[in-house]
């Protein structure tokens, strides 16, 4: 889950997920977390779960740095996030070169946030799985004819 972790003077847990991100591409969409991992993980209000991204160039064979965010999971916003169909779910950045953040990360109506779209997520891949079922009980029956 982390690159690295420590403790604060007041005994607060934070986990740090890194992340480096060529600016000159066209389309990052790294993953950051499973949904099952962070939901247990946050049960721990000592726990904090944080992405350092680190944004570069690659000017004159040289990289060259740009950028740096250290900020809790719950300061990125819904607009930037997606949930990708890995597990239970996977917190991805949507496009790496378009990046929003909460100017108050309320951790609450974050998590709450997340299981809105759970809730969506879901019921999208429920349809899926029922289109796949369907086409395969065609290819049963295909091959039940021959």
């Amino acid at each position: 889950m982390e690159d690295m972790a420590f403790y604060d003077n007041e005994n607060r847990y934070y986990a740090v997920d890194c992340k480096t991100h060529n600016l000159s591409t066209a389309f990052n969409m790294p993953n950051l977390i499973s949904v099952r991992r962070i939901a247990n993980f946050y049960k721990n209000e000592s726990n904090s779960f944080c992405i350092l991204i680190i944004e570069y160039r690659i000017e004159d064979n040289r990289i060259r740095y740009k950028a740096c965010h250290f900020k809790p999971i719950e300061a990125f916003s819904w607009d930037c996030l997606t949930i990708g169909a890995l597990g239970w779910g996977q917190i991805q950045i949507a496009n790496a070169n378009v990046l929003r953040f909460n100017k108050k990360p309320n951790r609450k109506e974050w998590m709450l946030q997340l299981c809105d779209k759970l809730d969506e997520f879901y019921d999208e891949e429920i349809g899926k799985i029922g289109e796949r079922k369907s086409w395969f009980e065609d290819i049963r029956d295909f091959w039940n004819k021959k």
